[in-house]
């Protein structure tokens, strides 16, 4: 099974010159098919780690590695999706998610129907012809997701993507990333503040706290897989054992800020 690892990692940077850890010896890793989820607060250093593993970040010190090759840079096999969707404003729905496909060299006929499939998956085939500025927020996301999965990575790198959304619009999204987990297979990076939305999405759940950054907790949730058996979202988070293990982290968190 494919695996993305940070192995040994160092940051530091200098800050009216003096040199501040960012993180020391830190040792994650990502397995395709799985869903990592990294909760804490603000300023942790969650989206460093996410920078890391994308290859947008070098590390000091340590290696990051994908199936036992050394990550130096960026590439399709770990697809980002940003809270700020980063969607192109000059090109409609379609011509978004084509965009990846085209760099890859597919034919247009080809990317055409890839992107449309991909619309698909994320309930906008009947945007796929609409200028983006006519998206709601929920739609602009929806479009960010598609445009990564048409690249067909091994990973998928979420940093905060519905952070700005309503509670409504949010649960929706959630919903729909465990349905595209479970369909594509794909191994899921999530970094989030929300006790409720990591404790719902994660197989793998590392509490953070920082800066430096430390891993202060470990656990892996049994809510995602229930969803994947057929339980609701709604159910899901209705179950008092959800409430306990809301209730813990919560507890957790608030004991090292």
């Amino acid at each position: 099974m494919s695996q993305l690892h940070i192995a040994g990692g160092h940051l530091s940077f200098t800050h009216d010159g003096k040199p501040r850890q960012l993180f020391d010896d830190i040792n994650l890793s990502i397995t395709k098919g799985e869903s990592l989820v990294l909760l804490g607060a603000s300023g942790c250093g969650k989206s460093t780690l996410l920078n890391v593993f994308a290859g947008f970040q070098a590390l000091d010190k340590g290696q990051v590695i994908l199936d036992h090759q050394p990550v130096t840079s960026p590439s399709g096999q770990r697809a980002v999706v940003f809270q700020d969707d980063a969607l192109l404003p000059w090109l409609n729905t379609l011509h978004n998610v084509e965009i990846g496909l085209k760099i890859q060299g597919f034919a247009k006929a080809q990317r055409q129907q890839l992107a449309y499939d991909y619309l698909e998956l994320v309930g906008l085939e009947a945007h796929a012809q609409q200028p983006i500025q006519k998206l709601s927020g929920g739609q602009r996301q929806r479009l960010g997701l598609a445009r990564a999965l048409a690249v067909k990575p091994d990973f998928l790198l979420l940093d905060e993507p519905f952070g700005a959304l309503d509670a409504l619009t949010r649960e929706k999204m959630q919903a729909l990333l465990l349905t595209i987990w479970k369909e594509t297979g794909v191994g899921v990076l999530l970094i989030t503040h929300s006790v409720d939305e990591a404790l719902l999405l994660a197989t793998y759940l590392c509490v953070l706290h920082g800066p430096p950054t430390t891993i202060i907790d470990r656990a892996q949730p049994s809510f995602a897989r229930r969803f994947l058996k057929g339980e609701t979202v709604r159910n899901i988070k209705a179950d008092p054992e959800f409430s306990v293990a809301r209730q813990q982290l919560l507890d957790q968190l608030l004991e090292v800020i």
